[in-house]
């Protein structure tokens, strides 16, 4: 099996369910580490999933700050699967998310 290490970006993430990374067919998947950053001059809240699962509800991030959203912690993910985001605000984060993919 190859190891391959992808960055996902998504940049002014809002209100709308925004997809930063769909796991490609016949490939296995590790998130290992997920940042966002509040844009706005305003605190604001995001919601992220995995495969269909929260990983955060209403997570709140303060006006000009960053927050990893993984902890260190690590997830699975199969083929198909899918992380979100969505913001409490208009155009107001943007995230990365780091991925070991297993081919």
């Amino acid at each position: 099996m190859a190891n391959t290490f992808t960055r996902n970006v998504s940049t002014t993430v809002g209100v709308t369910t925004s997809t930063v990374y769909t796991v490609p067919s016949a490939t296995t998947a590790v998130a290992m580490g997920c940042h966002v950053a509040n844009l706005t001059s305003a605190q604001i809240t995001v919601t992220i999933k995995a495969a269909g699962a929260h990983v955060g509800k209403d997570i709140p991030i303060p006006s000009g700050s960053s927050l990893d959203i993984l902890g260190g912690s690590r997830i699975n993910l199969n083929a198909a699967d899918t992380v979100t985001i969505q913001s409490s605000a208009p155009l107001s984060a943007d995230v990365i998310l780091s991925v070991m993919e297993r081919t």
